[in-house]
């Protein structure tokens, strides 16, 4: 129960729910009320932020600071598990199964992929619990891997995590104190970082699915608005409630850990 409410509360505060429910705010202000100033600068004001969110110069400068706190990882450490985290997905058995896989999660599926084939001897682990759908979603992950050639005896499923607390929580359970590397969304990584090094864990941070654009664009993508700009607004504000709610309830402070065996890779 209090996971689902955290989940409409937070569902309520992003940039496009909040927005349309400020805007109705003020439709009802012009329409039923004389607050008739009250109502033209909240609907005018409002109408300006989801157009600021909606480009890309504003939305991936929101975004670039988050996701470019670890690098891609391509590096050869000695690892046992390779734990990809859950994210968006359903379940059709009649799609391709990477179809299943929604917005940030095949993306983190196939980077995990990518490094389970330069870590021979690995296991690949997927967290997820089930949702509305006749599978979890580590399982529907689990089986996107294998589609792509990873064999089920090198696959290790986690299916009851419901949030990423929980993912760290059970993954501490099968990896112990070994170092391992984790896969998730880069702008999702920091925030997963705190809360598995919270359990002691010694994770190698290895983010996929970046979103913030650096490279050059035409112009067109840069002046107009856009649903995927305003998608990667979402996902900063996001990751923002999120590390805000991660420091309230005192999880953002990592137990020390002896500098000869710390895991991981400089942050930026």
């Amino acid at each position: 129960m209090l996971f689902t409410l955290k989940k409409f509360i937070g569902a309520i505060l992003m940039p496009l729910p909040a927005l349309l429910l400020l805007m109705a705010l003020a439709l009802l202000l012009l329409w039923f009320t004389r607050w008739q100033k009250s109502a033209k600068v909240i609907l005018s004001l409002s109408w300006l932020f989801l157009l600021l969110f909606s480009l890309q110069p504003v939305a991936d400068r929101l975004l670039r600071p988050i996701e470019s706190e670890y690098v891609t990882y391509n590096g050869n450490d000695p690892v046992n598990y390779i734990v990809v985290l859950g994210g968006g997905y359903t379940f059709n058995p009649q799609w391709a199964p990477s179809s299943n896989l929604i917005g940030n999660s095949l993306p983190r599926v196939t980077e995990g992929v990518r490094l389970y084939l330069s870590h021979p001897g690995a296991k690949m682990v997927f967290t997820g619990a089930r949702g509305a759908n006749t599978l979890s979603n580590a399982e529907t992950a689990a089986r996107v891997a294998a589609s792509l050639g990873v064999p089920r005896s090198d696959i290790v499923v986690l299916d009851r995590p419901l949030d990423t607390e929980q993912e760290a929580m059970q993954v501490a359970q099968l990896v112990g104190k070994q170092r391992f590397i984790l896969v998730t969304s880069a702008n999702h990584l920091p925030r997963a970082m705190r809360f598995f090094e919270a359990q002691g864990l010694q994770p190698i941070p290895a983010p996929a699915n970046q979103l913030a654009i650096a490279s050059p664009l035409n112009i067109w993508d840069r002046v107009m608005p856009s649903a995927m700009f305003l998608g990667h607004s979402e996902r900063a504000w996001y990751e923002t409630l999120g590390s805000l709610w991660q420091r309230l309830k005192g999880q953002d402070a990592a137990p020390a850990v002896d500098q000869g065996s710390s895991a991981g890779q400089p942050r930026h």
